[in-house]
């Protein structure tokens, strides 16, 4: 007898979303995530977006996107604290 923790037809990859769930996701991020997998035309495991990394961006665009943000005490940060600001945002 297979040991099928879930039997939801609506999981394409029930062998991930039982790694997630064990992991600790929620039941919907699971199965988004191990349907996501399941399908060819998607790729979730490519990391990252378009944007450049933040030591590419000017200092007037990092400050604008801390704003966007609600950073604290941005105007007062160099370049290199808006960048650890944003990244432990």
């Amino acid at each position: 007898m297979a040991d099928a923790k879930t039997s939801d037809p609506s999981i394409k990859d029930e062998e991930t979303y039982e790694a997630l769930r064990d992991k600790g996701y929620g039941k919907s991020k699971a199965a988004a995530i191990a349907n996501a997998q399941a399908n060819d035309d998607m790729a979730p495991s490519k990391k990252g977006g378009k944007s450049p990394p933040y030591e590419e961006w000017t200092k007037s665009e990092l400050y604008d996107r801390a704003r966007e943000l609600d950073i604290a005490q941005r105007s007062e940060m160099s370049k290199d604290e808006l960048i650890d600001a944003l990244r432990n945002q």
